[in-house]
């Protein structure tokens, strides 16, 4: 918009699915399933925080503030709390509901003060501001929008900034059905300053400027499958200048992935202390109130055959030492090591496993057939899958692939230690000598 010189400042969140249910999280620990779970009303209670210390002009939600058929009073209350002191500071809130909001009995049931002001499915435009904004806005009525919203969505307002709100997926991912479908060029094209995007859970600021197509992600993760730093996106918009866009991080509990080298280790209580030692060393470098860390080891080590052996017991080590740190928990224990390369000559590389080790890594892994039929195993596991769980494998192609290859890498290291584990010593010890003689007669 040119011409206008007061700017527009707004805080941009999405996805806050509040007092979402941990299943995956309970089977492990109900204590860190509620510790995550009602870290999702402090995420929200810090983001109203923000507004306030910021005065900003509003606050944008781009859906999914609930998740789906939940009923908590105490998500209505907390929620009602945080609307009422933004009322009372006078900063409107912009919502529309997303997939989730629209299956939910809190929708339709909560009374939240008049600054909140919710979008039909119909679409419409709110001026705030003192009318230098107009914020634009549809809802999901329903579960599902296979079709585009955007021809819901007004023309640009003269003389204002224009500011639009969709739950969208954009042009989709593979393995996820299509939410309310279109084309970044399409968005960028339609006159808007700024797109308040919602529905996909990691942050990506699609277009920076004329207009800022932002997806914020989630204020707060809910497992593995959200690591990292989770935050919202404080917007500014100032007549000839660029779109300010400023990160803050709100969640108050963070899933991380510590990936430690262990090649080359072959004493067990070495590899023990570098797995504590890194530990305590990635606790003290994240400040926040709950850390819950995925280990994932790597690399290759005459080791390979017991740590894909004894991961509970590395697990259960490694939580103690959690147990001294505030707010830390092992969510799990991951393994892709491999046994040394045959070619070294070193550790059990030169035994049945290591050699079949060795060959699975660097024979079949590479195979494109193999690729090929993952990807459809792939494609047909995600679409029997919730809806709401097929995030776990990524919300891109490029994270899906990653995450597909080590769960490959860790069941062939977990195939291989059932190998190694049945049979008795003098068994394994023929099976080395017959492949032994196959080389001799192949040579």
């Amino acid at each position: 918009m040119a011409g206008h010189p007061t700017p527009f400042r707004f805080v941009h969140t999405a996805d806050l699915h509040l007092d979402s249910p941990l299943k995956s999280l309970a089977s492990r620990d109900a204590a860190l399933a509620e510790a995550v779970r009602t870290a999702s009303r402090k995420a929200l209670a810090r983001t109203v925080d923000l507004c306030l210390d910021e005065a900003v002009d509003a606050l944008l939600i781009a859906g999914d503030l609930y998740d789906g058929s939940q009923r908590s009073m105490h998500t209505a209350a907390a929620l009602t709390r945080e609307m009422k002191r933004l009322h009372e500071a006078s900063i409107p809130v912009c919502v529309i509901q997303g997939n989730h909001d629209a299956r939910s009995h809190i929708t339709r049931e909560l009374a939240l003060p008049p600054n909140v002001l919710t979008f039909t499915g119909r679409g419409g435009t709110h001026l705030i501001g003192d009318g230098r904004a107009a914020v634009h806005g549809v809802s999901f009525s329903r579960p599902h929008a296979p079709e585009s919203l955007l021809p819901k969505f007004p023309r640009p307002s003269p003389e204002c900034w224009n500011v639009g709100l969709l739950h969208t997926s954009l042009a989709g991912a593979e393995g996820h059905d299509a939410y309310a479908p279109c084309s970044l060029e399409e968005l960028v094209g339609f006159g808007y300053d700024y797109w308040a995007l919602g529905h996909v859970h990691r942050r990506r600021v699609h277009h920076d400027d004329a207009p800022a197509v932002v997806m914020p992600g989630n204020p707060q993760g809910r497992d593995m499958g959200e690591d990292g730093a989770r935050s919202v996106t404080l917007a500014t918009l100032a007549d000839g200048a660029p779109v300010a866009l400023a990160e803050h991080v709100v969640g108050p509990a963070r899933f991380e992935r510590l990936v430690i080298d262990v090649g080359g280790v072959d004493d067990w209580q070495a590899l023990l202390r570098r797995l504590d030692d890194a530990l305590v060393e990635r606790r003290g470098a994240i400040d926040v109130e709950h850390l819950i860390v995925r280990i994932e080891l790597r690399g290759r080590s005459p080791l390979a055959w017991r740590i894909a052996r004894d991961r509970d017991l590395i697990a259960t080590l490694l939580g103690e030492t959690a147990e001294g740190l505030d707010g830390t928990w092992i969510e799990k224990v991951a393994s892709e090591v491999a046994s040394p390369d045959p070619a070294s000559g070193g550790g059990d590389g030169t035994s049945v496993l290591g050699r079949l080790g060795a060959l699975i890594d660097d024979e079949l892994f590479a195979s494109p057939e193999l690729r090929r039929q993952v990807d459809q195993d792939v494609a047909e596991f995600l679409k029997k899958l919730p809806k709401e769980s097929r995030h776990l494998l990524g919300d891109d192609e490029a994270t899906s692939a990653t995450r597909v290859e080590a769960l490959l890498r860790e069941g062939s290291a977990e195939l291989l230690m059932r190998i190694g584990g049945e049979g008795d010593e003098a068994e394994r010890d023929a099976a080395d000598d017959a492949l032994a003689e196959d080389d001799a007669e192949s040579r």
